[in-house]
């Protein structure tokens, strides 16, 4: 599995953004870094949620915070981003 896991360049890209993105209290943050690589791999293999290998945790508690960085337009920023910075394609 961790062929599929992200390199550190990667995640020194992406690390500034989910950062940004604040909860409003309660828990502590979860591992962000484990939950981007859950994110993606689901994203790479079309696998449903519930598949989600132990090693990532607990399916739903990934799901959940997937689902409130996508609520905080998370993605699009990132889009955005890589839009603007010519690394993607028009």
């Amino acid at each position: 599995m961790a062929r599929l896991l992200m390199e550190d360049a990667e995640w020194a890209f992406f690390e500034p953004f989910l950062l940004a993105i604040r909860g409003r209290g309660g828990r502590p943050a979860s591992d962000h870094r484990a939950v981007s690589d859950a994110a993606f791999w689901i994203a790479r293999t079309g696998s449903p949620w519930l598949d989600l290998p132990d090693e990532f945790g607990k399916w739903s508690s990934v799901y959940r915070q997937f689902r409130r960085w996508t609520l905080a337009g998370l993605w699009e920023m990132i889009l955005e981003t890589l839009n603007e910075s010519g690394v993607m394609p028009d």
